[in-house]
């Protein structure tokens, strides 16, 4: 299947419905079954695939844990099993099966589970049995890794017998990731001591409480690019959004506003508009808002803005090698993505093509950062179901812009 979204170059203006946090969700359904609360007091819960996979296995415990290519899943219900395992198995797809896990593993057996690589060692699937006695209330982990080992591990703490300490032994990414996690349990009555590098929880009883999920700021980012490109007073409203979020992707609003697009924040609401170009060169550091990067950089790579980036380490173990998947496809509209010592290098197309291909690489992201081209070419996006992974209702949004989508299995490879 194929979406070719047709050149349309119009000023945008009007509201976009956006999917609940995918982040906040997950997060919400692990500590709301940990406080044995009922999925119906959890509101505004995200229709994105990964998290109605999350909900539905939760409620149906089944032997085997198949959480399909959601990594979040993966690593929340891999220490959920952790307190509550009897044996189960917990697998996904072959990408799934080559995205590392051993990190969380070691924690968790340090601090007495029983966990089984069952193919490869470091890597899903597992079978897991929970901790019957607790060996340590005191384990190191690098900052420097994936936020969601950490932020599985805290989760489970108030139900171990003496509670954890986590101290954080390299510089911390996605802290504000971390920071979401604390945020919710504290939501569901659990307290922390966060000091230096070192995370303390103690042994506490969550409580079932009514929580509404906020917006997605991730799926808001691709909004911002769509303004980054538009045409002068173009205007885009954004619900269910708040200052106040402890979503990392919310950095968006400060790094687009380098890349003329202007952020107004009103009650449960942020107005988007276009905003003159000042800037031919950017320093941005990715460490708190990987997931944010290709949308930026796509952003950047048309409106021509020079790159200088940092903390895109992670984006090799997502869903595809991000890194190579975006030096391929950036290449395609005329610029280059290169790395050098953990910097990473764009330089801007100076000649935009009329016509653009654009694979997917079964990568939710890459469909949605480089839909925006279509307000300077005519793009055709490989496989476009992939964004049901976190933003079902995408396609539909770009369409209620009046931007034409021809849906086919039959469109040729090259527009």
């Amino acid at each position: 299947m194929k979406n070719r979204l047709k050149r349309d170059n119009s000023r945008l203006k009007g509201a976009i419905t956006l999917e609940s946090s995918k982040s906040e969700s997950n997060r919400a359904l692990i500590i709301n079954a940990l406080a044995g609360g009922n999925v119906a007091d959890i509101h505004n819960l995200s229709n994105a695939r990964d998290t109605q996979t999350m909900r539905s296995l939760l409620q149906g415990k089944p032997d085997v844990y198949d959480v399909k290519d959601a990594g979040t899943t993966m690593r929340f219900l891999t220490a959920y099993l952790a307190i509550h395992g009897q044996g189960e198995i917990i697998t996904g797809t072959d990408r799934m099966k080559n995205r590392p896990i051993g990190p969380l593993v070691d924690a968790l057996r340090t601090i007495g589970a029983k966990i089984e690589y069952l193919e490869k060692d470091g890597y899903p699937p597992l079978k897991i049995h929970r901790i019957e006695n607790q060996l340590t209330n005191k384990i190191a982990i690098p900052g420097n890794i994936s936020s969601q080992y950490i932020s599985a591990l805290l989760m489970i703490v108030p139900s171990m017998e003496q509670g954890l300490e986590i101290t954080l032994t390299s510089e911390i990414y996605s802290r504000p990731y971390i920071e979401m996690t604390l945020s919710l349990m504290k939501a569901f009555g659990v307290g922390n001591e966060w000091t230096g590098n070192s995370i303390k929880v103690s042994r506490q009883t969550y409580q079932p409480v009514e929580y509404t999920i906020e917006g997605d700021w991730s799926g808001a980012s691709y909004w911002y690019s769509f303004i980054s490109m538009a045409p002068e007073d173009s205007k885009l409203q954004l619900p269910t959004l708040r200052k106040d979020s402890t979503q990392g992707d919310i950095a968006i609003a400060t790094i687009m506003n380098d890349l003329g697009v202007e952020t107004q924040f009103e009650q449960n609401a942020v107005y988007l508009r276009k905003l003159p170009l000042n800037q031919k060169k950017l320093t941005i550091d990715f460490r708190s808002c990987p997931d944010l990067a290709q949308t930026v950089m796509v952003s950047a790579a048309v409106i021509g803005i020079e790159l200088e980036m940092t903390g895109l380490e992670s984006l090799k173990i997502k869903e595809t090698d991000r890194i190579a998947a975006m030096q391929h496809e950036l290449a395609k509209i005329g610029a280059t993505l290169t790395e050098n010592d953990k910097m990473w290098y764009l330089i801007p197309s100076d000649h935009l093509p009329d016509a653009v291909t654009i694979e997917t690489y079964e990568d939710h992201r890459m469909a949605m950062a480089f839909a925006p081209l279509c307000l300077k070419m005519d793009v055709t996006i490989d496989d476009p179901s992939v964004v049901e992974k976190s933003y079902p209702g995408y396609w539909d949004e770009i369409k209620r812009l009046s931007i034409e989508i021809q849906e086919s299995s039959n469109l040729p490879l090259n527009p």
